[in-house]
This record gives structure tokens, C-alpha cells and sequence, in this order.
């Protein structure tokens, strides 16, 4: 049939210039009161503003409008970070935003379903959503679920414009085509839709909380209660002891700043939202931020071979008949013996499908049938039989202009040798050659042809009596990175498992060109089905290539895969690939060619669908766990000297040494070194070359608590011993200086320990990625400089200007407690790499 012309681009922008976009969602950002909302119930926020309020009562006003204005510095940066995560989250959003084929000046394009107008004919097939409202023009085997508006779970058999019923000539926006394809045109977009009447929303990405963001939550949640009340007994004791209430608030204060780790939560969301973003610019789009965290741990990638592995680019090669084996990249002109298999095969296939499978016979049809009578543009598809897992083939019955009736079947050669009820011995010679053309790596199909009766049309591809004629061989080159990858995989220990619906002999010569493990043969759908969870589980340990799978059994390789231990990340396109992709810890859907069903079951997208990139988003998500457990150490140990310095002195009898406006200022050091230093750090040397981390293996656990408290205790040993040979030499104010000058240099030593850990070694920090550390570093220096250097600023400060051998002394100290905790953490990565004893 001739295809409409739809509109024009001309008329399509003018319309959308009248009507708007069809878009439902509204996106409505965060803004300066929204903040300033949620920092008032955060703890720190809280006690910074109780600070500067205590400050501003009893009159010491410089310190209190210093305190504000930290306190309007944190919301601040709490801003910029929100809008930093907003950037990357809607960058997200427009490279999830679901997409539309369209008939726009007589050629089919795809293009953005926001950009779809009133009047526009755009096309509609299985696992897609409804674009809008719209009217079937035409359809075959259409059926949609429409659950999102009715609430009933049984799909909605539609009918073409002329159907006897007028409501199933309708389709609603936000609907799912369950099965068949049709071309509609639509009425109402947008708000205008009867899905946005009522608002409903079909974006792809919304941020949420992921179950360690919650954990994380709850653990500074409980700290800061504890601070709290902290302060409150501090005070109180103060003021008892020693009668000072008003010093025993503001020391209880510091010391409950200090103790109030808030920096984890924020770190782990900063570093969800940028790893998606860095996902996405190597084609990986993260629908769930908690699938970033299961990346690294992946033990098991399936994989499809079609698409994935492959280039998904089929050309048809070879044409097989009982008479003769034609090749068609050396051949030209074609055999008459092979032109009714192109023929026939041509009629069953889809001209403007997107099956490459379709599309290569179609190409070649044109190429070599273009001169002949057998391309049959008068004659008229009158009904479509669909492939279903029972019978992986599928016919077309045309009408020529005498009112003849042909049918045209392509599928598995098993299922048209069905179809064509062939007998042992002939089926036996197919069979052989299918066995010759799949072990060069060529995928299979049968075509058969047959003449139908006068009277209505068959219910059943089976009631026509079919006859063989031959074989279709198609080649679908290897991609480039495939073999490089799985070998990476592999030496990564990731084991990689091939699943296809190709015959078994065609999956292993693909497995053996990508580098698989062949070695326990391949495993069919026919046997997977035989095999109770037990047996397959077992089976699954050894076996790396799965064959005449069908969607539905991968759900069952899935928890035979779980059921051993493995983390699984399972990749699929399909309607039915959706349960499998749910059951993955890494569901992978398929961007190019994958249905909008798999993209909503799937966590990842894989925008290219290049198996390469799987692997790379695998490597980037070990990267991110490791910054984020880095970060992590970094915020235990740092926490430990700033509590520790604002709450020992004042125990001990001293004078206090941490006041509100010192732990303010280093908390504008630490909030941006977590999430911009660290968050840039380049990969550690090795990142894929140890095995994959274990999945339960918490983010905080008590490796990370210990080494980041006993890193904390040696800098706070430093400071206090700084301090107090400052207070036997000096005054208060020249040994509080100087106790900071030490924790500082030793709080940018932490940084640089904690980044470079792991074995990436020290030189890593002059990486770019590390260029907020540095403009950091300079930050923090400038402050000690203007605050040694400047009357007005030391007052604030409460510094007076040491000797220089002090000073310098105090930086050596500081230093020389980093040195330590260095060589203790080289002693710990020694041990933990060295070889178990025999």
C-alpha cells in the first residue's frame, strides 16, 4: 500500500508553535525558599544559626554576623549543589524523553514525542506508549492496554478507522501496545490529552531516595540527636562546674557541629547524580541511582547477541534452495532458481518495519529484483499472522489484482519446516544445512510459500498447506569492541553469558569470535525448559551460551544465576524481557531498538546498545564506589579531630580551642572537597583488574570506620599536643593558632591520603579532576594568612601571631601526622594484598 504523506515540517511547526509542546509534565525546580526550607531541618544549620543568634545577644556582633553569614554561605552551596544535581538530572531526562515515529513530508522520521502535533500520523507498535490521543487509520492486531486510565489489566482490541465499533478507532496518550502495529493520527496532545486532564505523568527519571541514601539519612539522623543532647549535657555541666553557661552553650555547640557528620548524605547524592551524568556521556543512561551502586559489584553480564555483541547491521548472504547455494555478495545476477525464495521472503517481511532482519530482505529484494515481475507493488496485504513463542514464525496473505490469494511464511527453520509438514528425511537435509550455515556464524530463517483457498482466510498459519522453499542466511557482523570487552569482562571476573533466540550453532561461533567461554557448550531453550530451578542453577555455572531462548525463560536464567550467588545484569528489549530485567540487580534495557516496556522494567538504557559500553558503565561504577567510600573514610576521620579539639580542651579545664566560627570555617573546606575533589578523582590503578566486590559489603562498614577514626585520632594527637606546648609557651590565642594551623594542614594531608589511597599514588592529585582541591587548598591557606596577618580578622578569629619556628611547627606536626597515617594505610594494603599462607 502507498504510504500517506502526513503532514509537512512547515505545517508540523506551525501547529506546535499554536498548540505547544506535548509534554504533561511540569517540572517545577527547587528554589531559594524551597532550600532554605529543608536546611532548617537540618541539625548543623540549626546549631549555626543558634551560634550566631548567642553571639548577637550578648553583643559580640562581629562574630554573630559572621556566623550569618556562614550561615547564608551553607545554603548557598547547598544551592549550587542542588542545582549542579538538577543540571545533570534533567540532562537525563532529555536523553530518556520518549521518542515517536512520525510520517512527516511522506518519509517516516523519528523525532521527540514533545514535538508530536495535532494532525500528525505517527506509528504505533508493540511495547511502545501512545504518543497522544489519536485515531487508528490503520492497524493490524492491535491491542492496548489501557490500564493507566481504566484501571482494568485486560489489553483493548482496536480496530482501524472503518470499524464497526467507533471506540476502538481511539487510542489514548500514555497507553501500551501490548501486540500488532498501526499507524494513527493524532487528535489531542499534551495537557489536552485525556491522560493530562487528570495529570498524569509518564516521565522516565525521577530522582528518589535509594535505600543507602535512606541508611545514611538514619545514621546522621541518629548522630545528631545524640549531638544535641550532647550539647545540652556539655552546657550544663559547664555551667554547674564551672559557672560559665554562656561558654559552656557555645563549647557544647562546636562540639556538637563537630560530631555531626552530614556530609554523607550529601556526598553519596552529589556523587549519584554526576555518576549518572558521567554514565550518560559514555551512552549508559541510569534510570534508578541504586543500580550505580550495584554496578561494581556485578559478577554475571547476559547479554543478547543480536544488537549487542553484534552490530545489528543483518545482510543477507546467502539463499539456499534444494537446487542451489547462492552467495550473494559474489553473485550478480541472481540464479532464477533463487528468485522466488527472495520473493517470497520479501512478501513476508515488513517493508517499513524496523526488523533488520526485514529490512535486509527487503534491500536485497529491491537490489536484485528490481528488473524482474516479482516485487508485486499492486498487490494488497491482507492480513498478518503474528510470530508467537509456540510457533517463532510469521506469514503475510496477499491479494493480487485477479483476486488471487498468496501467502508468504519466514521463521525458525524448524518452525517452517512445521508449516511445511515435511518428512524425516527432507526435514533431515534442512536440518544439515541450517547445522552448515549457523556453525560459519550465519542466522537462519525458512521460507515457505502457499496458495489459499477461495473464502475467508485461515484463523491459523498451519490451516494453509505451505511449501518449502529454502533457507535465507543472514551475516551480522561482530562489533569492534565486543571481543576487547568480554576479555576485559573476564579479567575483571565477570563472567559473561551470551543469550539468543539463533540456533545453538550460530550462538557459538558468535560466542567463539567475542572471546565467551564455549567450553560448556551451549544450552537451549528446549533444555531449559526440561529442567527443574535445581538443575538449572547447576547448569548455569558452567554454561555461558543459552540458545532458542525464548523472552520468557530468561526470567528463569535470572534467579538460576541469583540463586548461585551472582549479581546479574541482564539486558533485553522486548515486551517480554521485562520480568527479567526486573529480577536483575542490573536491569539493561536496549535504547536504540529496545520497547518502551523493557526501558521502564530496566534500571540502566543503553543508548547505543554496544555490549563495550556495558562493561565501561561496569568500570565506571567500581570507580564511583571506591570516591565514595574514599569520601566516606575522609568524613569519619576528619570529624574525629574537630569534635575532639572543641570538646577535650574544655574537659580538661583549658581554655577552649575550636569556637562555632572555627568549625564553621572548616566546614567550608570539607563540604566542597567531598563532593567536587573527590567526586573527580580518576580510577584507581587495577579498578579492573581485582574481582568484583561483594554485593553486601556495606559503603560505611567498619573497615571504613576504622581507618578513618584512627586516621582522625593521630591529626587530633597532633593538634592537642600543639596546643598544649602553644599554652606553656604563649598565650591562649597564639596556641589556638597554632593547634589550627596544624589541624588544617592535616585536614588537606587527610584529602590527599584518602584520594591517593588504594594505590593510585600521590602524584594522582595533580589529575585535573583534583582542581577543587586545589583552588580549595589555596582557599583555606589565604584564610590562616589573612588571619594571622590582619588585626581585625584575628579578634574575630580569636588568634594572636605565633613565633615563625612555631608556626612551622605546627605545619611539620600536622604533616607528620598524615606521614603516619600513610604509612599505616600502606601497611593495611600490603596485608590485605599479600598472598594467603600455604
Amino acid at each position: 500500500m502507498t504510504q500517506p504523506a502526513g503532514l509537512t515540517t512547515a505545517q508540523a511547526r506551525d501547529i506546535l508553535a499554536r498548540a505547544g509542546p506535548n509534554d504533561i509534565e511540569s517540572r517545577e525546580r527547587r528554589g531559594w525558599t524551597a532550600t532554605v526550607r529543608g536546611m532548617a531541618r537540618e541539625p548543623m544549620f540549626v546549631l549555626l544559626v543558634a551560634a550566631a543568634a548567642i553571639y548577637l545577644a550578648i553583643g559580640d556582633r562581629a562574630e554573630g554576623i559572621l556566623l550569618g553569614a556562614f550561615a547564608g554561605i551553607t545554603v548557598g552551596l547547598v544551592f549550587l549543589q542542588e542545582r549542579r544535581s538538577e543540571r545533570a538530572l534533567d540532562a537525563l531526562r532529555a536523553l530518556a524523553a520518549p521518542s515517536v515515529r512520525v510520517i512527516r513530508d511522506g518519509v517516516q522520521v523519528r523525532i521527540p514525542a514533545r514535538e508530536l502535533v495535532p494532525g500528525d500520523l505517527f506509528l504505533v507498535a508493540e511495547g511502545e506508549r501512545v504518543a497522544a490521543d489519536a485515531l487508528l487509520r490503520e492497524c493490524a492486531q492491535l491491542a492496548i492496554d489501557e490500564s493507566l486510565l481504566t484501571g482494568e489489566p485486560v489489553p483493548v482490541l482496536k480496530g482501524a478507522d472503518g470499524d464497526s465499533d467507533p471506540g476502538a478507532q481511539n487510542i489514548f496518550a500514555g497507553t501500551l501496545v501490548v501486540s500488532g502495529h498501526g499507524v494513527a493520527q493524532a487528535t489531542l496532545t499534551g495537557s489536552r490529552s485525556r491522560a493530562g486532564s487528570i495529570g498524569a505523568s509518564i516521565a522516565a527519571i525521577e530522582p528518589s531516595p535509594t535505600p543507602l541514601q535512606l541508611q545514611l539519612r538514619r545514621l546522621v539522623g541518629r548522630l545528631g540527636a545524640g549531638a544535641i543532647a550532647l550539647c545540652l549535657l556539655l552546657a550544663a555541666w559547664f555551667g554547674v562546674v564551672r559557672g560559665d553557661w554562656l561558654q559552656g552553650v557555645l563549647s557544647g555547640i562546636a562540639g556538637a557541629m563537630g560530631m555531626l557528620p552530614e556530609e554523607f548524605p550529601m556526598a553519596l547524592s552529589v556523587f549519584l547524580a554526576l555518576g549518572a551524568w558521567r554514565l550518560a556521556r559514555i551512552k549508559v543512561l541510569a534510570r534508578r541511582p541504586a543500580v550505580i551502586e550495584a554496578l561494581g559489584a556485578a559478577t554475571v553480564l547476559c547479554v543478547d547477541k543480536t544488537g549487542t555483541l553484534t552490530e545489528n547491521r543483518m545482510h543477507l548472504r546467502r539463499l539456499v534452495t534444494p537446487q542451489v547455494d547462492v552467495d550473494l555478495a559474489s553473485t550478480q545476477p541472481l540464479p532464477e532458481e533463487a528468485h522466488r525464495l527472495l520473493e517470497y521472503a520479501m512478501l513476508a517481511s515488513r517493508r517499513d518495519g524496523i526488523d533488520p532482519m526485514d529490512r535486509a530482505i527487503v534491500r536485497r529484494g529491491d537490489d536484485f529484483l528490481a528488473q524482474t515481475d516479482h516485487l508485486h507493488a499492486d498487490w494488497l496485504l491482507e492480513q498478518e499472522y503474528a510470530l508467537t513463542p509456540q510457533l517463532p514464525a510469521m506469514s503475510h496473505a496477499w491479494t493480487t489484482r485477479d483476486g488471487l490469494r498468496h501467502v508468504a511464511a519466514k521463521g525458525a527453520p524448524e518452525a517452517v519446516i512445521s508449516l511445511c509438514h515435511l518428512d524425516a528425511h527432507e526435514a533431515a537435509q534442512v536440518s544439515q544445512h541450517v547445522a552448515r550455515l549457523a556453525a560459519e556464524g550465519l542466522r537462519v530463517l525458512g521460507v515457505a510459500c502457499a496458495v489459499a483457498p477461495e473464502g475467508r482466510l485461515a484463523a491459523d498459519q498451519h490451516d494453509y498447506e505451505f511449501q518449502w522453499l529454502g533457507l535465507a542466511a543472514f551475516e551480522d557482523p561482530l562489533r569492534a569492541s565486543a571481543a576487547p570487552a568480554v576479555a576485559l569482562a573476564r579479567r575483571a571476573g565477570i563472567a559473561v553469558a551470551m543469550i539468543t533466540g539463533d540456533h545453538s550453532q550460530t550462538a557459538l561461533a558468535i560466542a567463539r569470535q567475542a572471546g565467551i567461554d564455549t567450553t560448556g557448550g551451549a544450552l537451549t531453550g528446549t533444555q531449559i525448559e526440561a529442567m527443574d530451578d535445581a538443575a538449572l542453577a547447576r547448569a548455569v555455572r558452567t554454561v555461558r551460551v543459552f540458545a532458542r531462548v525464548q523472552p520468557e525463560q530468561k526470567l528463569r536464567l535470572v534467579r538460576a544465576f541469583r540463586a548461585n550467588g551472582d549479581v546479574v545484569a541482564m539486558t533485553g528489549d522486548g515486551v517480554n524481557d521485562a520480568p527479567a530485567l526486573k529480577a536483575a540487580h542490573i536491569g539493561v534495557a536496549m535504547g536504540a531498538r529496545g520497547t518502551d516496556v523493557a526501558r521502564e522494567a530496566a534500571g540502566l538504557v543503553l543508548l547505543d546498545d554496544d555490549f563495550g559500553n556495558i562493561v565501561a558503565g561496569v568500570r565506571m561504577g567500581r570507580r564511583i564506589f571506591d570516591n565514595l567510600r574514599k569520601v566516606m573514610t575522609y568524613i569519619t576521620a576528619i570529624h574525629v579531630p574537630i569534635a575532639g579539639l572543641a570538646l577535650i580542651p574544655v574537659v580538661a579545664g583549658l581554655p577552649p580551642l575550636m569556637l562555632p566560627v572555627h568549625v564553621v570555617i572548616t566546614e567550608m573546606i570539607i563540604d566542597p572537597v567531598c563532593s567536587l575533589a573527590f567526586e573527580g578523582a580518576p580510577e584507581q590503578p587495577g579498578t579492573m583488574d581485582r574481582p568484583p566486590r561483594n554485593a553486601g559489603e556495606p559503603l560505611v562498614g567498619r573497615s571504613v570506620l576504622w581507618r578513618g577514626a584512627l586516621q582522625g585520632a593521630l591529626l587530633l594527637a597532633a593538634a592537642l599536643a600543639v596546643y598544649a606546648i602553644g599554652l606553656r609557651s604563649g598565650s591562649a590565642d597564639s596556641a589556638r593558632a597554632q593547634a589550627l594551623i596544624a589541624f588544617t594542614v592535616g585536614n588537606l594531608g587527610l584529602v590527599w591520603l584518602n584520594a591517593s589511597s588504594g594505590g593510585a599514588g600521590w602524584r594522582s592529585v595533580f589529575h585535573a579532576g583534583y582542581a577543587a582541591f586545589w583552588v580549595v587548598a589555596a582557599m583555606a591557606a589565604a584564610t590562616f594568612v589573612a588571619g594571622l596577618a590582619f588585626e581585625p580578622v584575628r579578634e574575630l578569629l580569636r588568634f594572636s601571631m605565633p613565633p615563625l619556628h612555631l608556626v612551622l611547627a605546627a605545619i611539620g606536626a600536622g604533616a607528620g601526622a598524615v606521614v603516619l597515617a600513610g604509612g599505616m594505610l600502606a601497611l593495611e594494603q600490603s596485608q590485605s594484598n599479600r598472598p594467603p599462607a600455604a
